[in-house]
């Protein structure tokens, strides 16, 4: 028991009386002799005492600062304990047994030191030293406690009778090590032991060890706050254990002439106290630091892993969805039109696939550029999707294409579907500043009875919605067998378009430009034939919107360019030095990167002088986006390169802008000079045009030229070329160059005439 610093100690004499000392702890053997008395037990219930000089107990006592930092330790273990046991449960692989061999260790250090400081701390009259082997052998049956421990609060479940068997072993084992330290002093006679105090501290033991279980067990998951929750729950196993110490020694009684066996060669007590907590708090420290390293590794590793699973996410959402709209690709509507396909032929009902395609969206795209067009499309978009069920789904499968899987229980129903998204995309769109007009035409297949895949379903949609546009647009059809012709017919000059490209299947035609005052040919149009070999010669009216479609126009403008300058090159040699050959560049031919280096590259290739080529690029191309324009067109004309603005009047450009185009010609689109005899609007325009070209000293080129009339009243005007059927046809090269040269010989013979008459 404790008295102050003090411990009074006892035992009974042969005659039943009980010898007791109450004497200041580090006096002299003399004055501890005289500060002991004998008490028999009636004068002991009257409070008298004599005299008994005799067979004594060892007084002991406790130095604070050692007791103060056993429990420190006690604490630091129990708080390392806990944190050890989220460390083990998140390892994987060998790490686990890494940890919790790692963590015995710690562990064990950790509760042996607070045994250890605890029994330096109790100071007795004697040197005193400790067992070599006993010593160790008490730290190892803690490091094996500890790593029992450890290992069980890390198994996926802790039942009570689990809970209540490892909390046994563990007492038995911190007992066992307590015991075993005491041992160690070898003390002769032996330590008297209080049983019921050593009882006592056993069920100390016992409790703690199956507190510390359970709350470890609890707090072995990464919660919020649970550092807190460990810190509170270190304190109270830390107490708990450093009772379970000090209830044991104060279980123990030291004969007065005792002495320590150990001393000879076992470990001296003076200055100890110091290496083993440096020792301890070392070992502890070290575990802690690897915890919170470990654990901030953990943390960055499980930023590190939500960013790549959001990353992730969002490499999936990009995959499957339009990055413009936000609705489902293609991709995506493929595999919803599977999954609803066996929800219908389980469950019964029915579904349409609506193929929506925008009427009139590439005119006003052509005119007020990409940015006013994607606006529309999001616009568009926002309406096709209301009044829409959660499991309708809506896709954006291409440019101004849209694709709409309603799931409906009778196939009727479909029509209000169609008549309400065609009503909605009917009323006016407002894009910022402009009032924009476009309509829609959709193609409508069922299931079941229209299709048993989902490709064909769609084919088959497609195909009524071009069966909608054909028959005047802004409306719908639902789809029939005969309308399964034009899909594959257009499926099949896909296919076989691709192999044109790769046989050469193509031509060139070539159709003279001559001058207004002179008719002398300054040149040619390469205007492109495909030779099929079911349907023969095509133009390009029938190819060129599917070539643009699939990206093929790429390849075939490439093919045109370089064949168009190997004939050039060819006419230069035979005499024709001052022609230009005039090539048409489609809007994703002059957008495509590889436009400057392909036309240096064919120039190089030929050797062909660059300002024997004319590029012609629609007014609606160079307008798109005038500065990118700007800076193409300034790389090819840097090089020589003539650049001609086609179709001139039919779009939407800004003379600000046009003046600034390194432009050498404009082009008279055919469908002004067509009516120049009968409208006089179209007369005003084309003056229009030729006043605007010479002011900005621009070539002024004509085409469409089919009668007498409109020839005489261009050349008035004041255009330096013309072109048209009137003048002549698209010829073969060969063919072509026969009749230049058979004009060439009666512009002669008209001029030799014409000065004979004049004679």
């Amino acid at each position: 028991m404790f008295q102050g610093a003090q411990q009074i100690l006892c035992w009974s004499t042969p005659d039943k009386r009980r010898i007791t000392g109450s004497l200041p702890s580090f006096r002299s053997s003399a004055a501890t002799f005289r500060g002991y008395c004998v008490q028999s037990r009636a004068e002991d219930r009257q409070g008298r005492a004599h005299w008994a000089p005799g067979a004594f107990m060892l007084i002991g006592s406790y130095t604070p600062s050692l007791v103060m930092i056993s429990v420190l330790v006690a604490i630091i273990a129990s708080y390392t304990a806990l944190d050890l046991t989220g460390r083990i449960i998140s390892a994987k692989g060998r790490a686990v047994y890494v940890w919790i061999a790692g963590g015995a260790l710690a562990l064990g250090v950790g509760g042996w030191s607070t045994h250890f400081i605890g029994m330096l701390a109790f100071v007795l009259p004697i040197d005193v030293a400790y067992d070599v082997p006993l010593t160790l052998l008490s730290l190892l049956i803690a490091v094996l406690s500890s790593g029992f421990a450890l290992w069980l609060v890390t198994q996926p479940r802790l039942p009570a009778l689990q809970l209540s068997l490892g909390a046994s072993l563990l007492g038995l084992g911190i007992s066992t090590m307590h015991y075993t330290g005491m041992a160690a002093m070898r003390m002769q006679p032996g330590i008297d032991y209080a049983p019921w105090r050593v009882f006592l501290s056993l069920l100390i033991a016992i409790a703690a060890a199956a507190a510390a279980l359970w709350i470890a067990f609890h707090l072995r998951q990464q919660r919020p706050r649970v550092y807190l929750a460990r810190g509170c729950a270190a304190g109270l196993l830390g107490m708990a254990i450093v009772g379970m110490h000090y209830t044991g020694m104060a279980a123990a009684s030291f004969a007065d002439g005792s002495f320590c066996g150990a001393l000879a060669g076992g470990l001296s007590s003076n200055g100890l106290d110091r290496i083993v907590l440096v020792a301890s708090l070392s070992v502890l420290s070290i575990t802690l630091f690897c915890c919170i390293l470990d654990s901030h590794l953990e943390t960055r590793t499980a930023v590190l892993a939500n960013s790549l699973v959001e990353a992730n996410h969002e490499l999936t959402h990009r995959a499957l969805h339009d990055s413009l709209t936000g609705l489902p690709n293609r991709t995506l509507l493929t595999d919803r039109i599977e999954q609803t396909m066996n929800k219908v032929r389980e469950n019964g009902g029915c579904f349409a696939l609506m193929f929506m395609d925008l009427d009139g969206f590439k005119p006003v795209n052509d005119a007020f550029g990409h940015h006013t067009g994607d606006l529309l499309l999001r616009h568009v978009a926002l309406r096709l999707r209301q009044n829409l069920h959660l499991h309708d789904t809506l896709a954006r499968v291409g440019g101004d294409e849209f694709v709409l899987l309603v799931e409906l229980q009778d196939q009727q129903d479909a029509l209000a579907v169609a008549m309400r998204q065609v009503n909605e995309i009917g009323n006016p769109f407002t894009i910022g500043e402009h009032q924009l007009q476009i309509s829609l035409s959709i193609g409508i297949c069922m299931y079941p009875g229209n299709g048993t895949t989902q490709h064909e379903l769609l084919v088959n949609a497609d195909a009524a919605m071009y069966h909608t546009k054909a028959a005047g647009k802004n409306g719908y059809s639902f789809f029939d067998v005969s309308m399964n012709s034009n899909a594959r017919n257009q499926l099949q000059l896909s296919q076989d378009l691709r192999s044109a490209i790769k046989h050469k299947h193509f031509c060139l035609y070539y159709q003279p430009k001559f001058d207004a005052l002179t008719g002398l040919p300054v040149g040619a149009e390469a205007l492109l034939r495909w030779n099929h070999p079911a349907q023969g010669l095509l133009g390009p009216d029938l190819f060129i919107a599917l070539a643009e479609k699939t990206g093929l126009i790429i390849q075939i403008g490439e093919w045109v360019l370089n064949e168009a300058c190997r004939q050039m090159r060819e006419w230069y040699t035979q005499g024709y030095p001052h022609w230009r050959i005039a090539v048409n560049l489609s809007a994703l031919q002059f957008c495509h990167n590889g436009l400057v280096t392909a036309v240096a590259d064919t120039l190089a290739r030929h050797q062909l002088p660059a300002n024997c080529l004319t590029l012609e690029i629609t007014e609606t191309t160079a307008m798109h986006d005038a500065d990118a324009s700007l800076a193409v067109l300034r790389r090819l004309s840097e090089m020589g390169v003539d650049l001609s603005i086609d179709d001139f009047g039919t779009g939407y450009s800004s003379l600000m802008y046009l003046k600034r185009l390194p432009a050498n010609e404009i082009k008279i689109d055919r469908g002004f000079v067509r009516d120049l005899e009968h409208d006089t609007d179209d007369a005003a325009i084309v003056s229009a045009i030729v006043a605007v070209g010479q002011a900005l000293n621009l070539r002024i080129v004509a085409e469409g030229v089919e009668t007498a009339v409109q020839q005489r009243f261009l050349t008035h005007l004041g255009c330096h070329s013309l072109q048209g059927f009137l003048l002549g046809h698209p010829l073969p090269a060969q063919q072509f160059l026969e009749d230049i040269r058979a004009a060439e010989v009666k512009a002669v013979l008209d001029a030799s005439d014409a000065g004979q008459l004049a004679i």
